[in-house]
């Protein structure tokens, strides 16, 4: 569904992505985990158009996204949930939520995606005339996720959705994920939380300092003294 072949990025001189490779399959649920400064957050906004790539392929359901201009991505299936949410804080939950579906496509079906994200996240539906700013951590997180599903995305980009957010609030917020999954669109999650990731994911990558270090299954992984070591404390 998703292949990046040999991806590099780099802040002028600064380079922050060497050759990175991955694939996600289609209706899978991929993670990305690594420390802080790994360049998580550069490849998702490179995988979202919102960086440009200073070389390497980015192909997505058998498309060449590479040059697509970064406003032409949502068109194409795919959405993001940035880190530290992004809200328009202004502006009522439900003014939030209807910016995920300017789209024309989207805008068509605009009721039925807002009844599909109130019933994932029923919390939101008696604050939907609130100003976002002034909902809780855990409820800005799910406006965030709520806005991207607005665009019925095939693909759903997460940057760190736990943080900041108290255990709870992530375990609840993660079964809501692993749902979204379920119910047949495929996601990309970025995270440092490694132990809450990849008890969601069916795959994930480890990326430090700009390279993919290891790939596998959760429980291939976690077999790895080193990956237990360096990410679980064990």
């Amino acid at each position: 569904m998703l292949e990046v072949h040999e991806l590099q990025v780099a802040y002028g001189a600064a380079q922050a992505l060497w050759g990175v490779s991955l694939e996600l399959r289609h209706g899978e649920l991929l993670c990305v985990v690594g420390p802080n400064g790994a360049g998580k957050t550069t490849l998702i906004n490179t995988l979202a158009g919102v960086l440009r790539a200073k070389a390497g392929r980015i192909v997505f359901e058998g498309r060449d996204l590479t040059a697509l201009p970064a406003h032409r991505w949502c068109e194409a299936g795919i959405a993001l949930v940035p880190e530290g949410r992004r809200l328009f804080g202004a502006m009522s939950v439900l003014e939030n939520l209807e910016i995920g579906s300017l789209l024309p496509a989207a805008k068509a079906r605009r009721a039925e995606s807002l009844a599909m994200v109130l019933a994932l996240f029923p919390a939101l539906k008696p604050k939907l005339a609130q100003p976002a700013a002034e909902l809780s951590g855990g409820q800005q997180q799910m406006v965030a996720v709520a806005r991207a599903l607005m665009a019925r995305p095939r693909l759903l980009l997460l940057d760190e959705p736990s943080l900041g957010l108290s255990p709870l609030i992530v375990s609840e917020l993660f079964a809501t994920i692993a749902r979204i999954h379920r119910e047949g669109t495929a996601v990309l999650l970025v995270e440092q939380n490694v132990a809450t990731a990849l008890r969601v994911a069916g795959r994930a990558y480890v990326l430090e300092e700009g390279r993919i270090a290891a790939q596998g299954t959760p429980d291939e992984l976690l077999q790895r003294d080193e990956i237990r070591r360096a990410y679980l404390g064990l």
